[in-house]
């Protein structure tokens, strides 16, 4: 996202499941682990992801907060960035698109990068002129990537792991994660 001047996030698609959309991989003291945003969705009736609603009843905003801390609290950026993301945590989401606009939007924050994007006015199969990164999203491919390593809190006990959360390079580079991000390439 960060080698691009426009972005557009696709909302017309069918959500799928297992897709990086309502879970991501954080780096904890036994290595990666999950944290997954509970939803309501039926298989039988076929849901835009703009429309996906946000399982509020389980408290997921507080536990995925309590493992984030447990992970990253001896991170050397920990502290300089909590603050920032704390109401993502605090605040109740109905919506699995809103959610994730303000996690993006508060990563942008971090970064003090200004976030500018539309949508997508209906669903394309193929997507002309433009990078098509809509792949990143299905968790069962994974990514492809051999990403620049980084040292990670956790990194001595279990090496390195690549493609975690935002929010690893966040805790553990701070400031230079902008500069990290726009070294990488992207197969995709």
């Amino acid at each position: 996202m960060l080698h691009t001047d426009a972005i557009i996030f696709e909302a017309h698609d069918n959500y799928q499941k297992q897709t990086y959309r309502n879970r991501t991989l954080i780096f904890g003291a036994n290595g990666p682990l999950g944290l997954n945003i509970p939803i309501i969705y039926s298989q039988k009736n076929r849901q835009r992801y703009k429309d996906v609603e946000i399982f509020n009843s389980e408290n997921w905003q507080s536990q995925h907060l309590k493992s984030i801390e447990s992970a990253y609290s001896n991170s050397p950026f920990f502290e300089f960035y909590i603050d920032d993301l704390l109401y993502l945590f605090e605040m109740e989401f109905d919506n699995l698109l809103d959610l994730n606009l303000n996690c993006i939007a508060a990563i942008y924050t971090c970064l003090q990068l200004e976030f500018n994007y539309t949508f997508s006015k209906h669903y394309e199969t193929y997507i002309k002129d433009k990078i098509d990164a809509r792949p990143l999203v299905v968790a069962k491919k994974g990514i492809s990537q051999n990403f620049l390593r980084y040292p990670q809190v956790f990194e001595q006990k279990h090496g390195f792991i690549s493609n975690l959360s935002i929010l690893d390079l966040l805790f553990n580079e701070g400031p230079n994660a902008e500069t990290y991000l726009k070294n990488q390439t992207l197969h995709l």
